[in-house]
């Protein structure tokens, strides 16, 4: 039988079908029996999965992460569709094609590189030039870089979303820089490329979109400040030296873009460029989310159900040509 994908599913359908397991967790129901919360996906999208009156012995026979043929039913809860798990078996990894449950870019990944590449090429200052040229020249961390996800749940999650996410940003900044003559264009072209760079190591994306034990541990900020010093050590030991000021500015962007200390940012934005950037990749990121949640979400009703992250449901009714 054909796969039937996590966008098709709809609510009271019968599932005996192979999805990705990932972050299950074994939980105590109120009248102290057992649960296992779970996510199920493919590469069209996820499900939270539950499969009550559960034991220790199935929740630790589960892959985390990995694959399992799933037998149970879809329902609604509270406006959210979730899988319920009767029973499952575990599959083994060669028996799937991973290309199926891990999402990827729909949009080129080779030409949003060499559009990246070309938009610095628009860089004058010679040490914040070196700097870029460091990156790029990495041609492991540029493969990296191409194929990382953005995030592993909340915008961009799939194959190639740092990029296109990079991507996008670097082009609103194209757009937007004409238009406030005092902002360091080079700072904001140079930040917005390297910002989100230590996600390469944070997240891990060969079977599932994670965390890496060092990205737990370190986070991608300070990976990406890391990073930096990393270029610049190298180019100063090749007689290239890029002044501390250089450093601090760019670096304080990369400590702030997050703009709240309550959304993981050591810094505040204390620049004209930190602030661009930190609204450029808030808008970027939103815009994702918001666009995911409306045309992804499995059902036809007309809102969406609550998005956590944006503290809403989203009208996601058609609307004709004006």
């Amino acid at each position: 039988m054909a796969h039937i994908f996590v966008k098709d599913i709809t609510a009271g359908k019968q599932i005996d079908d192979v999805y990705m397991v990932h972050d299950p967790i074994l939980r105590s129901t109120t009248n102290g029996g057992l649960y296992i919360a779970m996510y199920l996906s493919d590469k069209t999208g996820q499900l939270n999965g539950r499969m009550w009156q559960a034991t220790e012995s199935a929740y630790n026979s589960l892959p985390k992460p990995g694959f399992i043929k799933v037998q149970g039913r879809s329902e609604l809860y509270k406006d959210n569709l979730q899988i319920i798990v009767n029973q499952f078996q575990v599959v083994d990894s060669e028996q799937v094609q991973i290309a199926d449950f891990l999402a990827r870019t729909e949009k080129n990944r080779k030409e949003m590189f060499e559009e990246i590449i070309a938009m610095l090429a628009q860089i004058k200052n010679p040490q914040i030039g070196i700097l870029v040229g460091a990156f790029i020249e990495d041609k492991e961390l540029m493969k990296k870089f191409c194929q990382a996800p953005a995030a592993v749940k909340m915008h961009h999650n799939y194959i190639g979303g740092l990029l296109e996410h990079t991507h996008n940003m670097m082009k609103v900044a194209n757009a937007i820089l004409p238009l406030y003559p005092k902002i360091n264009s080079d700072l904001v072209l140079a930040a917005i490329f390297i910002h989100d760079m230590g996600k390469t190591d944070e997240l891990s994306y060969d079977m599932a979109f994670s965390y890496t034990d060092s990205g737990q541990l370190i986070g991608h900020i300070s990976k990406g400040i890391m990073m930096l010093q990393k270029k610049a050590d190298k180019l100063a030991d090749s007689g290239k030296t890029v002044d501390e000021d250089v450093l601090d500015v760019l670096g304080h962007i990369i400590l702030a873009h997050h703009g709240q200390y309550e959304f993981g940012s050591p810094k505040l934005p204390a620049t004209a460029e930190a602030f661009m950037v930190n609204y450029i990749d808030d808008l970027d990121a939103k815009m994702s989310q918001v666009t995911s949640a409306i045309n992804d979400e499995p059902g036809d009703s007309n809102w969406t159900g609550w998005q956590g992250s944006l503290g809403t449901r989203l009208y996601r009714k058609a609307i004709g040509d004006l």
